[in-house]
């Protein structure tokens, strides 16, 4: 078979998706989740926090949220939904690093934990170390 056939094969039978449904569901739950994010920013700025802790504080209480709803199966219902919608601020983030410890929890904490929770977390510190080495040279 050749190269093309194989790739008309392949789209023959590749499920379509709706792209306005999928946009409409990124959107509506993307703004949810950035719409929680100021909710928490006015409840702490209510209760007296400066506003640089305030925003700190949003960020944790969003990340807590996110591993929590990873947890309990809600974000990988929702992300089907939202599609990118979901991988808005650090949510997204939050959820890749707590989803291989769910995955890989019945293998323990050494062999299962320990090794996947840095899958995606040494990438994203490999890429920061050197582009913050880079733009420290340039500046």
């Amino acid at each position: 078979m050749r190269s093309e056939d194989y790739q008309q094969l392949v789209w023959k039978h590749t499920p379509k998706k709706p792209l306005w449904k999928g946009c409409l569901g990124a959107f509506l739950i993307g703004g949810t989740i950035c719409l929680l994010g100021e909710v928490f920013q006015e409840i702490y700025l209510a209760l007296g926090l400066e506003e640089t802790v305030a925003s700190a504080m949003e960020s944790v209480t969003l990340v807590f949220c996110s591993i929590l709803l990873t947890g309990f199966g809600v974000y990988d219902n929702l992300s089907r939904v939202a599609g990118a919608g979901t991988l808005v601020p650090i949510t997204g983030f939050a959820n890749a690093m707590s989803s291989p410890v769910m995955e890989f929890r019945v293998e323990g904490m050494v062999l299962g934990i320990g090794p996947k929770i840095f899958s995606v977390a040494g990438s994203v510190i490999a890429y920061g170390v050197a582009a913050s080495t880079l733009y420290g040279l340039i500046y």
